[in-house]
């Protein structure tokens, strides 16, 4: 399976070390990534593919809650067949 993941938050160190390893710990693989900085603000946007025989998209949510408290971040994951239908519109 395919999915867009969006990451948001305060800029600080280890943001993304936190998420990458939240999402390795469930077998998920980063297709593709792009982040900036606006001001202190942190932006990214991931490509995901997973497994989903293994892992299902609510799981991959589930794995993020911890790093979103510790890292003060707001993390959201959507299927990419979702997220591209909402585009076209």
């Amino acid at each position: 399976m395919k999915a867009i993941m969006t990451v948001t938050g305060i800029d600080h160190t280890g943001i993304i070390a936190a998420v990458a390893n939240g999402l390795a710990d469930r077998g998920v693989n980063i297709t593709n990534v792009s982040q900036t900085l606006m001001d202190e603000y942190f932006t990214m946007i991931m490509q995901l593919e997973f497994d989903e025989a293994t892992v299902s998209l609510n799981d991959v949510q589930e794995a993020m809650t911890p790093v979103e408290e510790s890292q003060g971040l707001v993390i959201k994951v959507q299927a990419e067949e979702l997220f591209n239908a909402m585009h076209k519109l």
